[in-house]
Order: structure tokens, then sequence, then C-alpha cells
């Protein structure tokens, strides 16, 4: 059976939204692009004291503007590349392989029935949030 991508997908958006899974992804470029412009800002308005407060201000804001940005990963696995979807699903067919299942929710169906292989698929889910995505996760409301 060929890698069926939109049968796995909806498996992980629905794994992920059953566990109430959210992750950020980090955005470390965007802060320090940040707290460089508040700097330089900083130092055309008022010299080099001026590039302290500017890249003190500018660090705070871009630490602000990063963190604490959780998205329910069913979003997150929607809006990725559909290279990196592949390369999800590709992580998790090597855990559903041996099932036999004709769509999404007869897939979904043995996967939530068995536990066991329920914990793996969110494993390899968090492996791939945490490893190529750098994300941070979080469970609950």
């Amino acid at each position: 059976m060929p890698v069926q991508v939109d049968d796995i997908i909806k498996l992980l958006c629905h794994v992920s939204d059953h566990q109430k899974m959210k992750a950020t992804i980090k955005h470390s470029a965007r802060g320090a692009l940040v707290a460089a412009a508040g700097a330089f800002l900083g130092g055309l308005v008022g010299g080099p004291p001026g590039i302290a407060v500017g890249g003190a201000v500018g660090g705070a804001m871009g630490a602000w503007m990063t963190s604490g940005q959780f998205k329910p990963i069913p979003q997150i696995i929607m809006e990725l590349p559909p290279v990196q979807q592949q390369r999800l699903c590709d992580d998790i067919y090597t855990i559903v392989r041996t099932l036999d299942w004709t769509d999404a929710t007869q897939l979904i169906m043995l996967v939530m029935g068995n536990d066991s292989l329920k914990q793996k698929v969110v494993a390899a889910l968090i492996n791939y949030m945490t490893k190529e995505l750098q994300a941070e996760i979080q469970y609950g409301d």
C-alpha cells in the first residue's frame, strides 16, 4: 500500500487534537532582529547610551514577541509545506505500515483502539515537532 499522506495527516490531527496538544515554534531569528533594530534606532536617536537603551528595549520586545505563541498541533500540521508533511508521514508510516486500512476513518479507529500504537504515533509526532521544527509542546487547554 502506498503511503497515503492525507490519511496519515488526518490521523495526526485527530490524535493531537484528542491529546489537546499545542506547540510553539521558536522564532529566535525574529527576536534577534527586533533586538538589533532597537539597538540601531536607539543609537540613531541617543548615540552610545541610546544603543544600550534601544538594545535593552528591543531585546525585551523580541523576547516578548517570541514567547507563548502556542498553536494547536493540527493547525501546525496543516500549515506545513508538502515536503515536511511527506517527511512526517513517512515517519508515522513506519509505525502503521502493518495495519490494513481503506480510509482515514478506519486508520484513526485502528490507532485509537490500540494504546500502544497510539503512544508510538504520539511519540513520533512529538519527536518530529521537537527535532525538525524546534517546537515546544504543551498539553491541555
